[in-house]
């Protein structure tokens, strides 16, 4: 595995809160990935991450097969490769290859119930034009919400492969690993764990799409983290990122180097450059290069805020369909 833009602290080398999302990492999921790693220099971003994407993903009853499904479909959407390929490792883990293999090829599943979570999680890449909502229960909504977030950060911050050459994606290494991980894949877990994670302050109100579940305390816990990378950027930066999530309203810039170069002509000269790594964290993340990153350090040489600002624009474009869920119960 291989990071774009620096190499995180080993995992044996964390302390404090770090320590704790590696330690429920390896309890409850397969361990400190790397998309974690990626975030351990910015704790309470970490840490929000984790806690959205346990309580969504893994703890609580809706079917777990049916959200490994909506992972696999929205990270497809937003053409993350990484989580696709982890996700259908997932599926054979949790005794589905044939979903799995299906979702590999990138094809509609056959069951009807799949299929039409496969298109409501596409759907929501464009929430305006799709007049989207959720009809799902707390934890399926979250995780989309928790991949959407999470497959902009990686495609930000780590390369495409899993394993050398995308070996990760050979049917019979699928397989094979699903058998090594079915059994900490199929274990319950308990709600609520990684809440006391959470910065105490954190915790806003949390959205009414959630109820009382512990995914919405993680959700709002995320986005308050996420939230504050905006203050690396001016007032008129800040507002570009945000104008331009709403308008475009998902939709893949063609040439995205172009489209941000156009975007932030008017952002003044000090902010450039941080303005379009934000758009590009966005909607095209993959697109940050490392000429945007070098001009970037020379005014803010720390991974903590490169992490912060991708943050900034991944959760931006997240919130724009958690919006679209507060819109529809008006």
């Amino acid at each position: 595995m291989t990071y774009r833009f620096f190499t995180p602290t080993p995992t044996r080398a964390a302390t404090g809160r770090t320590a704790a999302v590696y330690q429920q990492l390896r309890d409850d999921f397969l361990g400190p990935l790397p998309t974690f790693q990626a975030l351990s220099v910015v704790p309470d971003v970490l840490a929000a991450t984790w806690a959205l994407m346990r309580e969504a993903l893994l703890a609580g009853d809706a079917p777990r097969v049916d959200r490994e499904l909506v992972a696999a479909a929205v990270s497809r959407t937003n053409r993350c490769q990484f989580c696709v390929d982890a996700h259908v490792l997932l599926l054979h883990a949790l005794g589905a290859p044939k979903l799995a293999e299906a979702v590999a090829r990138g094809e509609t599943p056959p069951e009807s119930r799949h299929a039409q979570l496969v298109g409501w999680a596409q759907a929501s890449r464009s929430p305006g034009a799709a007049d989207w909502t959720s009809p799902y229960r707390p934890e399926i909504t979250g995780t989309l919400l928790a991949f959407h977030f999470i497959n902009r950060v990686v495609s930000a911050l780590l390369d495409s492969d899993l394993l050398p050459g995308g070996l990760q994606r050979s049917p019979l290494v699928r397989s094979v690993g699903g058998r090594l991980y079915a059994k900490a894949a199929r274990e319950p877990k308990e709600p609520g764990r990684s809440l006391p994670l959470l910065d105490a302050d954190a915790t806003a109100t949390p959205p009414a799409w959630a109820g009382d579940s512990p995914v919405g305390v993680a959700y709002a816990a995320l986005r308050n983290a996420a939230i504050r990378g905006g203050d690396l950027l001016g007032d008129v930066a800040r507002q570009t990122v945000t104008a331009t999530v709403r308008w475009e309203d998902g939709r893949f810039p063609a040439r995205p180097a172009d489209w941000a170069v156009d975007l932030v002509r008017d952002v003044p000269g000090r902010d450039r450059i941080a303005t379009r790594i934000a758009l590009l964290a966005a909607f095209a993340p993959g697109a940050i290069s490392p000429g945007d990153v070098a001009l970037w350090r020379l005014s803010h040489p720390a991974d903590a805020d490169l992490v912060r600002l991708v943050a900034f624009g991944a959760i931006t474009a997240t919130d724009h369909v958690a919006r679209a869920l507060a819109s529809a119960r008006l």
